[in-house]
């Protein structure tokens, strides 16, 4: 019998170490101290464990260099031959404890609580290993079953397998893999517990696991060949769980409790005093759980567990796990494959966005709810919990539990479509609409929209139908969040309420504008006024990003953004014009943007559905972000805005009553729909017809000025059409309706005898550099202008023979005229797009043409 030794005083490594324990002490304490032939074997290793080969060695010896990674294995290992001691399985005798794998991490801690273990150790970061120490030496056998039974009950790492031959550390040690950093992670003992020892049959009563046994040998002959009388690849999760039907099949099955829970009637109710019926619960199978519980409050509730119901029931521990199987077999990877596909989509907690699987994650910190893209290893321990993998052994012969293997993890991974998951649309932090209007009230993925809403239900409380008394009564409350803003004109605070408005439905709105709040100088509430917006799309707020320098700084900057499906994109304090990049302006009038997602290999497609927001003094949308962008303009009129004083603080009344403003929003829109969506006569927004009727109606109807005034103003002083107008008349007057090349309208304005003096000023003031005019700055200019009407006149390339690029400043038809100022005379974007603007100096675009 081992006598343990006494704790020792504290030393110099307690602070670094935890409990103050020597490897020598802690050893001893498992494995005693006199041994014959057979003895522990340690292994130390310097740096990065993962980089060196692992040499044994018969303890005792000195263990004592805390600067060393240390290892020991759980059995007593005879010499080989040589008299050598080897880390071989074969060689391993009595084992003398059971050590657990990512306990905090992947193993809850709580898990344990039943079967205090006899030591546990910090091996990095919030991860430790666990051990329990045998009460009676058990052989490898035993240890190995046990093993497997603790995997398969989720209690410890699937990589961690073998009872007598897997190596554990060492309390006095570091852990040198290089991503703790430097200096190394020391590792720390902070439970120990010799006294607490356990026999196998106790742990596995304890912990309530499966009970160990060795696998039955499946004929492999039956189980290769004669698949077309039984696919064993794949056996998909039973309708109702096993133990729900074996409880109804004994007639002790009462009623759901929710959440999982069920009551029931104890099988042992003739043990309770008076045989009273009630306080008994089975509760279903869980992350923490994995084959489920059984609790009773009677006295015998501690001697009645899940293993004891499920023997009462006849029901095994696979089969109370409730999951599906798959068996991997060679040839059969495309089958497995769509297997694990099927079952991460059963879990509803997996999703396809854009070619890429994705999960709704909820950040601890911020509370932020965003699409998460799900990485390899994070694929892995996914598919790992969705089913139960097995594969044959062949040293064995018969089937055993494995993890997903990696090549099919990989094949998942970077498929190109998916069968199983559902399209993710994006987030809805709000009740929000359908297509046809109706309201979706009820939080979690709704498939007509593709929506996931995350939202507590019970909070909005949204008439069925709404009346226009209830409509005019929310504008009320939400005009009053307004009322001390300094609104440079009527419609600036119309502009507000649609931003407030487009910000509650944004994610079911395919397309919005953006919206720019503008003011003359610092302090105006600018950002102020953003803020409560975005309270709006979302309750968390998101930072605020600088504006991009070029397109290609764009596009990744919205490609990232886009992939976590934010409710706001906010661009603040702008020190330039909002500049029409190509990617900005396809996320503002397309529903998806396409890109390479960095560290990745694989091209996604994510959808734009984000309210962006921007601000800043005296910078504007400009050329084609023109009809894109609603500008609300404040203007305190007074010298210093920042002395001001207000009686209200309506930011924080927002997001401390966020469920009550956003109710206001859709009682508002839905009122709208519930009068029939009657239609006030206004000009019509190119690429938003959906947001004007859902945002831009509901206000007209209610009497508001029109939100997107600012977009016709804006358009009407757009200083690139006034210049287009000066050179289409300059040039219609000097050359009519004859096609002209660049070089010869360029050479006509410099000759200094000419008549055309409006013709060289705006040629100069369009493409001079250097004190003349560049013929390929101006090419370029006129090519983006192209098919844009200014005064009746456009320009248009000549359908010649020529090579060289010939111009004409063709006059439009009345007709023709009146039918796109209809349409399009909002829109600034030229009919030819392949010269859309590429960087801040949208003249400096490739453009090769023959001058």
């Amino acid at each position: 019998m081992t006598v343990l030794p006494a704790m020792p005083p504290a030393t110099d490594l307690t602070d670094k170490t935890g409990l103050a324990l020597t490897n020598d002490t802690f050893l001893t304490a498992i494995f005693g101290s006199n041994f014959e032939d057979a003895k522990p074997l340690v292994c130390s290793l310097a740096g990065d464990p993962s980089s060196a080969s692992w040499p044994a060695r018969a303890w005792p010896c000195d263990t004592t260099d805390a600067g060393l990674n240390w290892y020991a294995l759980p059995a007593l290992f005879e010499p080989n031959e040589a008299g050598r001691y080897k880390a071989q399985k074969s060689l391993a005798g009595l084992v003398l404890c059971a050590m657990l794998d990512d306990v905090g991490t992947k193993v809850p801690l709580a898990r344990l609580d039943a079967c205090p273990p006899s030591w546990r150790i910090e091996t990095s970061p919030g991860n430790f290993q666990v051990g329990y120490i045998f009460s009676e030496p058990v052989d490898a056998k035993q240890a190995d079953v046990l093993k497997v039974a603790l995997i398969e009950s989720g209690l410890c790492d699937k990589g961690a397998s073998g009872g007598s031959a897997r190596w554990m550390r060492l309390p006095v040690a570091i852990n040198g893999k290089p991503k703790y950093g430097s200096p190394a992670f020391q590792c720390k003992l902070v439970v120990w517990q010799p006294e607490c020892r356990y026999s196998v049959a106790q742990i596995v009563e304890l912990l309530e696991l499966a009970p160990p046994q060795e696998a039955v040998k499946p004929s492999r002959k039956a189980a290769t060949t004669d698949r077309q009388a039984q696919d064993n690849i794949y056996t998909p999760r039973p309708a109702e769980n096993a133990v729900l039907t074996a409880l109804k099949a004994r007639g002790i099955y009462k009623q759901p409790l929710g959440s999982g829970k069920h009551d029931i009637t104890c099988p042992w109710l003739h043990e309770h005093t008076d045989q009273v019926d009630h306080g008994s619960a089975y509760f279903e199978p869980s992350d923490l759980y994995p084959v489920g519980g059984f609790k009773c409050q009677h006295a015998h509730g501690d001697v009645h567990r899940i293993g004891a119901l499920l023997a009462f029931l006849g029901v095994t521990f696979a089969a109370a796990k409730h999951k599906p199987s798959i068996k991997v077999e060679a040839g059969e990877l495309h089958r497995i494959v769509d297997a694990a596909e099927n079952e991460l989509a059963a879990t509803r907690r997996y999703y396809q966005r854009g070619g890429l699987i994705v999960a709704i994650n909820t950040d601890p910190e911020s509370a932020a709810t965003e699409i998460k893209q799900v990485s390899q290893p994070g694929l892995l321990r996914a598919l790992s919990s969705a089913a139960i993998w097995t594969r044959f052994d062949g040293r064995t012969q018969c089937d055993v539990v494995c993890d997903p293997p990696a090549r099919h993890v990989t094949v998942l991974f970077d498929s190109e479509g998916y069968q199983h998951l559902p399209a993710l649309t994006g987030i809805a932090r709000q009740p929000h609409l359908r297509a046809d209007g109706s309201l979706v009230r009820e939080a979690g993925f709704d498939t007509a929209t593709g929506l996931f809403g995350v939202f507590d239900a019970r909070q909005f409380n949204v008439a069925d139908q709404p009346t226009r008394l209830q409509a005019e009564q929310a504008l009320d409350e939400l005009r009053a969040l307004l009322g001390e803003f300094a609104f440079a004109q009527p419609h600036d605070q119309s502009a507000a309420l649609a931003g407030m408005l487009t910000a509650a439905i944004r994610p079911s709105l395919a397309l919005a504008p953006m919206f720019h709040v503008r003011a003359p100088q610092i302090a105006s509430g600018k950002s102020y006024l953003t803020s409560i917006l975005v309270a709006f799309a979302s309750p968390s707020s998101p930072s605020a990003l600088a504006f991009p320098t070029n397109d290609e700084e764009c596009q990744k900057l919205l490609l990232a953004t886009f992939l976590i499906a934010p409710g706001a994109i906010v661009f603040d304090n702008l020190t330039t014009d909002l500049i029409p990049f190509k990617s900005l302006c396809s996320a503002l009038t397309e529903e998806h943007l396409t890109g390479r997602i960095l560290g990745v290999s694989k091209t996604a497609t994510v959808g734009t559905r984000a309210l962006f927001l921007s601000s800043g003094n005296n910078v504007d949308a400009v050329r084609d972000m023109t009809r894109r962008c609603i500008t609300i303009n404040l203007d305190p009129q007074c010298e210093t805005p920042a002395t001001r004083q207000f009686a209200a603080d309506p930011l924080s009344h927002v997001r401390a009553n966020r469920a009550r403003y956003v109710t206001l929003a859709l009682t508002l829109i839905r009122a709208w729909i519930a009068a029939g969506k009657p239609m006030t006569a206004c000009k019509p927004l190119a690429s938003f017809s959906q947001w004007s009727d859902w945002v831009r109606q509901p206000l007209l109807w209610l009497g508001q000025p029109d939100p997107a005034s600012s977009v016709f103003e804006q358009l009407a002083q757009d200083p690139d059409r006034e210049t287009l107008g000066r050179l289409l008349h300059a040039w219609r007057k000097a050359f009519g309706d004859a096609p002209t090349m660049i070089r010869d309208a360029v050479s006509r304005s410099e000759l200094y005898n000419t008549t055309d003096v409006d013709l060289r000023e705006v040629l100069r003031e369009v493409a001079e550099e250097r004190g003349e005019i560049n013929r390929r700055r101006l090419g370029r200019w006129i090519a983006r202008h192209q098919g844009r009407i200014v005064d009746g006149l456009r320009f248009e390339r000549d359908s010649g023979t020529s090579s060289a690029e010939r111009w004409r400043a063709k006059t439009v038809t009345a007709t023709a005229t009146s039918a796109e100022s209809a349409a399009t005379v909002m829109s600034v974007s030229t009919v030819a797009k392949p010269q859309a603007a590429q960087s801040v100096d949208m003249e400096e675009a490739d453009f090769e043409v023959e001058l």
